[in-house]
């Protein structure tokens, strides 16, 4: 995958916010892997529990965003829970937003 069209992804993904927390996907850790090949993009997404009642808005948000980026013709969603999520996977500004590990 070509670092521009990452880029743009990362970029489009961080404009899904998840609706409980209200903060982006990306920085809360929910996006395990981002990759292209001949503009089909796959991506592997969690959630902070496998109940979570966000999960089908998540998997909306994020084909509609991905297939929204330049070069993507088609966007497979792949929901996960393995790993479990945890709060080590936030980046520094979403732990210092929530407060995690202060």
């Amino acid at each position: 995958m070509s670092t521009d069209i990452a880029a743009a992804i990362t970029e489009a993904l961080k404009t899904v916010i998840d609706p409980e927390l209200g903060y982006n996907i990306v920085d809360l850790g929910f996006v395990y892997r981002a990759e292209v090949q001949d503009g089909h993009a796959q991506i592997l997404l969690t959630t902070t529990t496998p109940g979570c009642p966000a999960t089908d808005y998540l998997c909306a948000a994020v084909e509609a965003c991905t297939a929204s980026v330049a070069g993507i013709a088609a966007v497979d969603v792949t929901m996960t829970w393995d790993p479990p999520w945890s709060p080590d996977r936030m980046s520094a500004e979403a732990k210092a937003y929530f407060g995690v590990g202060l």
